[in-house]
């Protein structure tokens, strides 16, 4: 068979998939109404919250999901497959309803980023695209949130495209990092496609082709008068890294006026460099001139530098930003919670394990954030089942689901859905926002959180309740499964 010049994505499945499809088909199970849940169950890091990404993309996928006849040929030629399942195929769309909560919020563990209600056979082909779009783009976007909150405001620039894992972990990776809080990207096609600002000046290489160091700074300053940012450590960064730059500073852009300009290291001791740098610049009169720093950066390097006072006015983050370094892997599962009955009433469906953390909690449910009225800080989060209401009108006690006595008393507080419908019938019914307003909203929804829930080692536990509905019908379900 020959190979497709264009990947159909809905083949990328887990192909356990498609033999459960079919065997719901061959079952006649096939159009049975299913509720799933796409959750992790820690935060990377030992962070105390995650932040929701990929949405986009799964929604790309849902509105394309189809199968043409090369996909047939292909599942025909694994001889597993009847005609009536493939011809069922030719026809396949998604029909179901799906929630899910807005890229760029913080969240937590156990909590449904994404329900979908659908048919079994749909519901459970999406399953593995799913996983892939929301695992890897909350990972980067949680990631790139660490490194930001450590940059304490100076600008953070994504440098990973060339260490990514694969073309798609570069340019979907700079999307992420973007909505986590970056100013931008070394990857142009992140730019070309998303808005992601594409921002480069140059590489060692530029000041090697040049007979000297300096006629490679000049010419650079002559072409890019407004945008002259130098690369001064290929030789030596002090002895004439540094002061070449300031030659061709004072040489090319001070008669034109210009000011702006900066130096960009991207090896040795940083902390010292840029201090000593920062000295020379100023005493030649280029106080204007901005010091940026590369080199294996990530969340705790910048901040040991910045302890250390290094002056630094921004950071170029590279493979521990889009690889996620430290962690590379999020961890979010795709579990049934629920089936439909014919009459429409919901049966709750629930998976144990001597794991207690794999335990799942089952039903169609709603998902609860409550916001103090007196500081607008989130408080906790709430699970109910989806026929629950929330009364925020007066004081509610909250307990901690893996310490049950641990509570808390929270009133005088809002509550908030934080999952919105994204598919009703299989159709779109939610308006993609820009991704400059996901990164925004995920700024603000992170300084709704307190700082002693945003600390990198050691985070304040951030309650997540369940309501004592739910709470039963998870009990005896354990309960009916224990005997």
């Amino acid at each position: 068979m020959e190979r497709k010049e264009k990947l159909n994505l809905s083949m990328l499945f887990d192909f356990y998939e498609m033999t459960m499809a079919n065997g719901y088909f061959r079952s006649g199970m096939q159009d049975r109404i299913t509720y799933f849940d796409v959750f992790f169950r820690r935060v990377p890091d030992g962070g105390g919250f995650a932040i929701a990404a990929g949405l986009e993309q799964l929604v790309d996928y849902i509105r394309d999901l189809h199968f043409d006849e090369d996909d047939i040929a292909f599942l025909r030629s694994k001889n597993l497959f009847q005609e009536d399942f493939l011809d069922y195929l030719r026809a396949f769309r998604f029909t179901g309803d799906m929630w899910a909560v807005p890229e760029g919020t913080p969240v937590f563990p156990g909590e449904p980023l994404v329900t979908v209600r659908a048919s079994a056979s749909q519901a459970q082909l999406i399953e593995t695209f799913a996983l892939l779009a929301i695992n890897h783009q909350s990972l980067i976007a949680t990631k790139a949130n660490r490194v930001v909150r450590a940059a304490k405001g100076r600008a953070v620039m994504e440098f990973g495209s060339r260490r990514a894992q694969g073309v798609d972990g570069a340019v979907v990776g700079a999307r992420a990092a973007y909505i986590g809080g970056v100013h931008g990207t070394a990857c142009a096609v992140s730019d070309q496609l998303y808005g992601v600002p594409a921002v480069g000046t140059m590489a060692h290489s530029w000041v090697q082709m040049f007979p000297t160091q300096y006629d490679a700074f000049k010419t650079y300053c002559e072409i890019y008068p407004t945008n002259a940012v130098l690369l001064v450590d290929t030789y030596n960064t002090l002895k004439s890294g540094v002061p070449d730059a300031i030659r061709a500073f004072n040489e090319v852009l001070k008669p034109q006026g210009i000011t702006k300009c900066g130096i960009r290291l991207d090896s040795g001791d940083i902390a010292y460099l840029t201090k000593e740098a920062r000295k020379m610049l100023d005493e030649a009169g280029w106080e204007t001139c901005t010091i940026s720093a590369s080199n294996s950066l990530d969340e705790i390097l910048i901040r040991d530098l910045l302890l250390q006072g290094a002056k630094i006015d921004s950071f170029g983050v590279g493979e521990r930003l889009i690889t996620a370094r430290s962690e590379p892997v999020f961890g979010g599962v795709y579990k049934l919670t629920a089936v439909e009955e014919a009459d429409g009433s919901i049966t709750p469906k629930i998976k144990i394990s001597e794991n207690v953390a794999k335990i799942t909690t089952p039903h169609f449910k709603k998902l609860f954030r409550f916001y103090g009225n007196d500081t607008g800080k989130a408080i906790a989060d709430y699970l109910t089942i989806h026929d629950e209401t929330v009364d925020d009108s007066g004081s509610l006690t909250i307990f901690d689901p893996e310490a049950t006595w641990k509570r808390k008393e929270v009133y005088d507080f809002t509550a908030k859905e934080l999952q919105v419908p994204v598919f009703q019938a299989g159709e779109l019914v939610y308006d993609l926002p820009s991704l400059p307003a996901i990164r925004d909203y995920c700024r603000e929804q992170v300084d709704t959180l307190w700082d002693e829930v945003k600390r990198f080692d050691n985070p304040h536990k951030y309650y997540v309740d369940l309501s004592q509905k739910l709470w039963d019908v998870k009990h005896n379900l354990l309960e009916d499964m224990s005997r």
